[in-house]
C-alpha cells in the first residue's frame, strides 16, 4: 500500500469522520447481503425445480425390480424395461471417438463413485475385471431431464454393484485418468441392476490387485487365504482375469494342434474300481456297495482307447490326487491335459510331439495374449519364458552328470528331488539358454508300473519328463502292452491285479506299441507366467486343507 493510501490511525480520525466511515461500511455490507440472497434464491429455485421432479424425470433412474429382471417381454413392467426397449448393450471396449454424439446403453460394475456436488457426480464403470473402463458423468439439467434426485441416486450406488447407463458419448475437456476409454458417457438414465448386499466387502478388489511392491510401499493388500476365501471377488482383478484367459488359450492351442494331427478328443471315466497309478494317494469311496476310487489319471482308459483302434487320442479333464502335499505346486484336483498315441518305431516319436506341441503353445500365447501377459506382469512381475525352436533333449544320465559336475550328490537310479530339478534347470539355462527342456530314459524304479523298460538296460525306461523353469510339468513314456509283463509290474508295486483286470485283458486281444504323456494345465500356466503358487492358476483350488469355496 502506498503512503497516499495509508489508513490513518484511530486517534487521527475525528468522531464525525469515524461515523461517516461506519455508515459507509454498513451500506457495503447490506449490498453484499442483498447480492448473496439473490444468488441463493436463484440457486434454490433451480435445485427446487430439479428436486420437485415430474414423472418424466423420475422414470430415468432407479433400481431394477424383480418382475423386470425375470426375463419378461412386457416393456411396461417397469422403468428399466421401458428405458431399454429397442436398445442393445454395447461393450465398453467399443466406445471410441467415432461414437461421439451417439446415445448408448452400457452395463458394468461400479468401480469408483466420486460425488462433486448436489448437481454433479462422476462414476467409473468397468467390465471384465477392469480390462475395460469408462467414466460416466451425471449433471443435473432440466433440459436433459436429469434431476438432483437422480444425481443423489447415482451417489449412493456402492462399488461392485451392477449398473445400466444410457447416455451420450462425449469427449472430455481434459483426458480422463484411470480409465481405458478416451471418451466419457454423459448420463441420461441410470438403473441399478443388482446392488452389493453387504455394507462392507470382505475383500476390496483394489487391495486384491496390489503388487508386492505396492504392499511393501505401505498400501493395503490381501494374503492368499483371504483372497481364496473370497475367490469370487478375487477373480475380478485384472491379473486374475488375464490368468484364466491365458489358461483358456493354452487349452485352445493344445486342442488345435492335436486336432490338426488327426487326434480325437475323448472323455474317460473318473470313477475307478482300482488305482490307476498305484500307491496310497487315491480318494476312496463307496460305489453302490463296491469299493471305488477317483481316477488319478485317465491313463488306463487312454490305453484301452488305443487298443480300440482310436490310434491317437487326447483328453482335457479333472485328475484327483490324495497326496498330503503342502507345496506351492501340488493340488488334490487339477485339470489334466493327456495324450496317447500309437508308436511306429521308437518312443522318441512322443518327444517329437511334445516338442512341436509346446513350442506351438508358447508361441501362440506370446502372439495372442500380449495384453493378458502384461496384466499379469503388472501385479506379478516376471521375465518371458526362454525356449528354443527345437526343444533340448538330455538323457537322465546326462542330467545326473551335469549335477555331479556342479557338486551335487544324486543317485543315478532314483528320481530327482525338487532341489535337484531346480539346480539342473539353472545349469541347463546357463549352458543352453533355455528354460524348457526334455529329460528322458528315467530309472524304471521311478516310473509307474505300465512304463516300458529300456531295451538295452532294464534299470532304465522309455520315459521322459519335461521341465519349465526348473520344475517338472510333463511326464510321459512308452507303455507296456504285454499282459504278462503288466501283471508282473503291477504286483511289484502292490496293485491288486483283479481290480484292473479289464485293463490288462484289453491287451490280450491285440494291441499296437503305444505311449503318451500328461501335463497339469494349472502348472503350465503357473510356470509360463513364473507365478509363485499353483493356487493362483486354479479357479477354485482343492488342496489338503481346502474344500471350499
Amino acid at each position: 500500500m502506498s503512503p497516499e493510501q495509508e489508513i490513518p490511525s484511530p486517534e487521527k480520525i475525528s468522531k464525525k469522520a469515524a461515523k461517516k466511515e461506519a455508515s459507509k461500511l454498513e451500506k457495503l455490507r447490506r449490498k453484499q447481503e442483498r447480492e448473496q440472497q439473490s444468488e441463493e434464491s436463484i440457486r434454490t429455485t433451480t435445485i427446487t425445480s430439479l428436486e420437485e421432479e415430474d414423472e418424466s424425470f423420475s422414470r430415468n433412474y432407479g433400481d431394477v425390480t424383480i418382475p423386470e429382471i425375470k426375463s419378461t417381454n412386457d416393456s411396461n413392467s417397469g422403468k428399466w424395461r421401458e428405458a431399454i426397449e429397442g436398445k442393445s448393450w454395447i461393450d465398453m471396449k467399443n466406445l471410441t471417438k467415432e461414437m461421439i454424439g451417439l446415445e448408448v446403453l452400457i452395463r458394468g460394475r461400479v468401480n469408483t463413485n466420486r460425488p462433486v456436488s448436489s448437481k454433479l457426480g462422476f462414476m467409473t464403470l468397468r467390465q471384465t475385471g477392469g480390462e475395460v473402463s469408462v467414466q460416466c458423468v451425471g449433471i443435473a439439467s432440466e433440459e436433459m431431464k436429469v434431476s438432483v434426485k437422480m444425481i443423489r441416486f447415482m451417489k449412493q450406488l456402492s462399488c461392485e454393484s451392477f449398473v445400466d447407463v444410457i447416455g451420450v458419448v462425449a469427449l472430455p475437456k481434459d483426458p480422463v485418468i484411470g480409465t481405458t476409454q478416451e471418451v466419457e458417457i454423459q448420463v441420461r438414465k441410470v438403473f441399478c441392476v443388482d446392488r452389493v448386499k453387504e455394507e462392507k466387502l470382505p475383500l476390496n478388489v483394489e487391495d486384491a490387485a496390489r503388487s508386492k511392491a505396492d504392499i511393501q510401499a505401505g498400501k493395503p493388500g490381501a494374503n492368499q487365504d483371504t483372497r481364496l476365501n473370497n475367490r469370487v471377488i478375487d477373480l475380478r482383478t485384472p491379473a486374475n482375469q488375464a490368468i484364466f484367459r491365458i489358461q483358456s488359450h493354452v487349452q485352445m492351442a493344445f486342442r488345435e494342434l492335436l486336432a490338426s494331427k488327426d487326434f480325437i478328443e475323448i472323455h474317460t471315466p473318473k470313477l475307478m474300481a482300482g488305482s490307476s497309478e498305484g500307491g496310497s494317494a487315491v480318494f476312496r469311496l463307496d460305489y453302490k456297495g463296491q469299493s471305488a476310487c477317483l481316477a488319478q489319471s485317465p491313463q488306463l482308459h487312454k490305453q484301452m482307447a488305443i487298443c480300440g483302434d482310436l490310434r491317437r487320442v487326447f483328453e482335457v479333464g479333472p485328475v484327483f490326487r490324495a497326496e498330503d502335499s503342502f507345496t506351492h505346486r501340488h493340488l488334490c484336483e487339477f485339470v489334466g491335459l493327456d495324450v496317447e498315441m500309437d508308436i511306429n518305431k521308437h518312443y522318441s516319436e512322443l518327444m517329437d510331439l511334445v516338442d512341436e506341441l509346446f513350442v506351438c503353445i508358447f508361441t501362440k500365447l506370446n502372439e495372442r495374449c500380449s495384453k493378458e501377459l502384461e496384466a499379469v506382469r503388472n501385479q506379478f512381475p516376471f521375465q518371458p519364458l526362454k525356449f528354443l525352436p527345437k526343444t533340448l533333449r538330455l538323457t537322465f544320465a546326462e542330467g545326473i552328470e551335469m549335477l555331479k559336475e556342479a557338486g551335487e550328490e544324486v543317485d543315478p537310479l532314483k528320481d530327482l528331488n525338487t532341489e535337484s530339478e531346480r539346480k539342473l534347470g539353472q545349469l541347463v539355462l546357463e549352458k543352453y539358454n533355455t528354460e524348457f527342456y526334455i529329460l528322458h530314459r528315467y530309472p524304471l524304479a521311478a516310473r509307474p508300473f505300465y512304463t516300458m523298460p529300456c531295451a538295452d538296460n532294464a534299470d532304465y525306461s522309455n520315459s521322459f519328463d519335461v521341465f519349465i523353469r526348473g520344475e517338472e510339468i510333463i511326464s510321459g513314456a512308452q507303455r507296456v502292452h504285454i499282459p504278462e509283463l503288466l501283471e508282473e509290474r503291477a504286483k511289484e508295486i502292490g496293485i491288486d491285479v483283479t481290480a484292473i483286470s479289464t485293463y490288462i485283458n484289453s491287451f490280450r486281444y491285440g494291441a499296437p506299441p503305444h505311449g503318451g504323456f500328461g501335463v497339469g494345465l494349472e502348472r503350465v500356466v503357473m510356470l509360463f507366467c513364473a507365478l509363485d503358487n499353483i493356487r493362483k492358476t486354479s479357479l477354485f483350488p482343492r488342496d489338503p486343507q481346502r474344500l471350499a469355496p
